[in-house]
This record gives C-alpha cells, structure tokens and sequence, in this order.
C-alpha cells in the first residue's frame, strides 16, 4: 500500500512494532517486560507521539524524558557523586526522580524529599532518617505540608548514599520530584480518631505499592497530588489535590466523594462530582484517573501541564466518561451524602482522647517546622515508652504521637517539654504555616521561616485571639504553604524601597479557607515590606477581635471589601 493507505489494524500494529523496537534499544522501558523479552509500548512515549502528531512541540523536559527515561539514570547520579557535581539544567529535574533536588545557587547541596505515605513513620526509621540527616545532611529535618519530611544541606558525593540508606529503613524517595505522584497524604489519626469515616491507612499503604511499582505512572506531564479524608479531628486539606477523596455516608455506607483537580496555586479547589468511590476500589480509581491524564496532558506546555487544564478543557462530564472507559465499569453516582463531622481547626495540637478506650495522642508543636536529629531522637524514644512507636506527621507541619495511655500522658508532656518541645500554642501560632523559603529554595522572594517566627513572636507579645486562626507565608507562586487558603495569606514579593533598593516582602492576602471554609484568600495589599508586614496583620486582627470576636475570622473579613481591609492594615498599630 502506498502513502496513508494502511488499515487501522495495520496502523496500531506498526505503532506497536516501533514502540518495541524503541523500548528494546533501552531508551525508556528496562528490557524483558513484555512477551517474548520485548518490552510493552510506553504510555508516556505514545503520549508525547500524539502530542507531535497534532503539530505540537514538546518541552526541553519532555524531550529529555523521551531520550532515555529518568528511572534508567541512577548510573548518571552515581557517576556525578563520585566526581563531587550537582546535576544543573535539565539533568536536576530527572535527577528528582530519585528523590534528590539540587537547590542552587541557593545551598550548595541537595535537598532528599522522602517518601513516607500518609506520614506513618516508626520510632526505628525516625531514628534512622535522624542519622542520615546527622551524618549526611545538616543534622535537621524539614516537615513539609505533605506529611513528609525533607533532610537538606547533602554534599554532591552523599546523594547516593542517602537514597541507600533511606531505602535500608523501608523508605522509598523515587518519584518525590518532578513529573510524578508526590507523597500521598491522609488524616494523621486514621485508625485512632473517634470521628472518622474511614480509616485511610490500608488504602493510603495500597496505593503508595501500586505507584512505587508501576512505571508508566513514572512519566506524566507535571506533579500530581492525592489526598484522602477518612474524617475526624485533624483537616488534611484534601480539597487542594488533583485527586480529593473525601469520606461520605451513603445510606448508612461509608464511601469517599471524588473531587479532581485542586491546585489552590491555580485559585482552584478540587471540583466536587457526584461519582463516590467504595474504599476498595480506590486504588483502580486513582489508576485509571491517572492514565487519562497521562494520555491527555499538556507535553507543550508545562504551565498548563496539570490537571486542571484537562478539565477546563474538557469539562467534568467528559473527563469522567474516559475514566469509566479506562476503567472499563461505570463510577457509582449518588447525589445525597451525608459527610463527616467539620474536623477541629487546630486539632492537630494538644490532648486528645482517640476512639481506643483509655488511649490518647499528643500534637507536639515544632518551631518552624524544623527537627533537630537530638529532638527526632528524642521524640522517638517518647514514642517508644509511653506510646506503641508511632509518630505521624501531619498536614500542618508538626507531629503526633499516640497510643498514650491516659494516665501516662503527664509523663510524656513532661518528656516532650524536656527536649524544649511543648504542646500547646496560641492561637496565632498554632496554625502557623511557612515553606522553606529563600534560605533553601531559589525561586523564593522572602525568608518565610526566619519572618513567620518573627511574626508569630511580634504577635503574641501585643494580642491574645479567642479564635483559632491560620497564617501560611509561602516564597513564591508555587505556594507550597498553600497562602490562598490561609485565613491570612502571605506570598514572597520584593519591594522597593527608594530608588535603588529592593526588600524582600509579601502580598498580603485574607479570608481563605479550606474544607468547610472554602474559600481563596483576597488581595488586599501588594508588596508589603516584610519590616512593615507586622503591624499591619496586628491591625487586622484587633479590628477583629474589637468588632466581632465571636465570628471567625474569615466571617469577619468577609464583612469588608478590600478597600476596607487595606485600610485597616495600614491604620497605625502602637
């Protein structure tokens, strides 16, 4: 036949042919997968292939993944550790495939985000990641907004090693980075929480395996985040992830309600849809979600690369009509839900009883987000002999210990007070949320962790809420603090000041709210210098407290324009 002239079977027989042919050469599946040695067409290869065969053009980063397949590079990571180099360009994001990020010219150094699924660690690998931090980081970890953990400041030659020694404890780091599933992120009290809907923990586990072995889902267009709420005491933020399951009674059946494409970076949460999910069947869900936007993602365009730009395309009903094809069944549909009790805004803090007669968990406060490896080892060894060896981290960066017998908890308050770590916080500081900031990340404009403590301290020291109240500072439109669901929001800016000055600041924005409180925080005032920036959240929250304390404060906030609410911002605070 000449020309076009092939038959569609013909077609999909050659595409297949050349796709194993690709595949056998070594340049992205390992080979022997598939029948007869060969290896199964890859998914992210045809995707990139019709992405070329609609006149597109695809990004530096599509063809490098396309060249040879970032899991196939751990014999470039070794081989530049051992000629003491960082990865730089195109070759640090491939290299976050395995869990390592070069953070220059910021730090001189990597960055290893783990891998810790619903943040369920043991005392033995809390221990652990504190001798990988000791003895090839800076000596502290980082608790990020994702139940996780990073260990910063790692020479070039220690890269290696520490994924090694991570993967010694059970942990896993691939993926953490880049174009992947990041770390799934549950409720911090499934299974111990007297209100909960459903505990996570098993499908958190489930989905976590299914990801770590299944390659294809190794090369999607952009990040992708999942998020599952069991319901109980302690908000996981679900409604900010691509994929928000969150826990539901249907006829007396507990089910998740699926929500798709939260990215509150974008000003958008997870939009809701009538499809629930049975707890068993998450897994497949997540799968076939995943493969369509796999197959239908931007490969031109990596700012449009996510998956809420499939769905402004395409709309709800059509994207879930290919998942039901991918999933080869139709999504249960019900309209009427009853959720789970509103879970307690800072309820990730303090003493709570959980749902197991006679036990308790503590929320331990941690300055900053930060753990020095004598308090991570310290924490442990509180776990071990007052708790079951459980730590669980959570959304709001800090942890829980639990499985306290209730009349051994004043013991392990006095522990937890000995390694100069408390339990309780104000109101201010109890839902005080920061990213690394400029002091670890290059894109920031403001050193968030240094300012969100100075802060918290200018605060307490002049006024006492009555309400709890979240304040997240983030460096930089990434928002990894996630600033427009802050009640006060903050995003890095730079200011200037004069005519050859510039300061680092914030945009300050107010009335943002996750869950319940859904809501994108207002601007309402831009470019705050950061020696200006206190005063001004110190107005905002005595004109609310003096006009109407027994509101929240975004029900306050929401009774003013802008105009307004910048006007009281910039009253003069003594």
């Amino acid at each position: 036949m000449a020309g076009n002239d092939f038959s569609g079977e013909q077609q999909e027989y050659l595409k297949g042919f050349m796709a194993g042919v690709e595949a056998r050469r070594g340049s992205l599946a390992p080979a022997g997968g598939g029948q007869g040695g060969g290896a199964p067409p890859d998914a992210m290869r045809a995707a990139q292939d019709a992405a070329i065969a609609k006149g597109g053009k695809l990004t530096p980063e599509e063809k490098a993944k396309r060249d040879k397949h970032p899991l196939d590079r751990w014999d470039e990571v070794v081989a530049r550790a051992e000629q003491g180099k960082f990865p730089h360009g195109v070759d640090n994001l491939l290299t976050r495939w395995h869990g390592l990020f070069y953070v220059g010219p910021t730090q001189d150094a990597f960055m290893c985000r783990l891998r810790i699924p619903g943040g369920f660690l043991s005392t033995h690998q809390l221990r652990g990641i504190a001798a990988i931090a000791e003895e090839c980081g800076g000596g502290w970890t980082d608790v990020t907004t994702r139940n996780n953990l990073q260990i910063r400041m790692i020479p070039s030659a220690k890269g290696p090693e520490v994924i090694e020694r991570l993967g010694d404890l059970g942990i896993i780091p691939k993926g953490t980075g880049a174009d992947n599933i990041r770390n799934i992120t549950c409720n911090p009290t499934s299974g111990i929480d007297p209100g909960e809907l459903i505990d996570a923990r098993p499908i958190v586990r489930a989905l976590h395996h299914h990801i770590l072995n299944t390659r294809d889902l190794f090369g999607l267009p952009r990040k992708f985040n999942i998020s599952l709420d069991g319901g109980g005491r302690v908000a996981v933020l679900e409604d900010t992830n691509d994929i928000a399951f969150t826990a539901v009674k249907v006829g007396g059946e507990a089910l998740f309600r699926l929500g798709l494409g939260g990215i509150t970076g974008h000003r958008d949460f997870a939009r809701g849809t009538d499809a629930v999910v049975p707890p068993g069947d998450v897994v497949k869900v997540c799968d076939a979600i995943l493969r369509v936007f796999l197959a239908n993602g931007d490969r031109t365009d990596r700012r449009k690369a996510r998956l809420k730009y499939v769905l402004d395309a395409w709309g709800l009903p059509r994207f879930l009509e290919a998942v039901e094809a991918q999933l080869g069944a139709k999504l249960r549909r019900a309209e009427d839900a009853t959720p789970a009790a509103p879970p307690l805004k800072h309820g990730h803090i303090g003493v709570h009883d959980q749902k197991q007669p006679g036990l308790q968990y503590i929320g331990v406060v941690l300055p900053v987000a930060r753990i020095t490896a004598e308090r991570m080892r310290g924490l442990a060894d509180v776990a071990d002999r007052f708790g079951s060896g459980a730590i669980r981290l959570t959304v709001w960066q800090n942890l829980l210990i639990s499985d306290v017998p209730r009349e051994r908890m004043p013991e392990a308050q006095a522990a937890v007070a000995a390694l100069g770590l408390g339990w309780e916080a104000s109101h201010v500081r109890g839902g005080l949320v920061a990213c690394t900031g400029n002091a670890g990340c290059k894109f920031a404009a403001s050193d968030t962790k240094r300012h969100a403590a100075e802060l918290a301290d200018y605060l307490d020291a002049r006024i006492t809420v009555t309400k709890p109240i979240n304040i997240h500072l983030t460096g930089c439109h990434n928002s990894c603090a996630q600033h427009y669901i802050g009640d006060i929001g903050l995003i890095g800016a730079k200011v200037e000041r004069g005519e050859d000055e510039e300061v680092e600041g914030y945009d300050l924005h107010v009335g943002g709210g996750a869950g319940v409180e859904r809501r994108i925080a207002r601007l309402v005032r831009p470019k705050v210098a950061h020696d200006e920036l206190n005063p001004m959240v110190l107005n905002l929250l005595r004109a609310w407290q003096e006009e109407a304390p027994e509101l929240s404060f975004q029900d306050f906030t929401a009774r003013h324009d802008e105009a307004a609410l910048r006007a009281i911002a910039e009253g003069a605070a003594p």
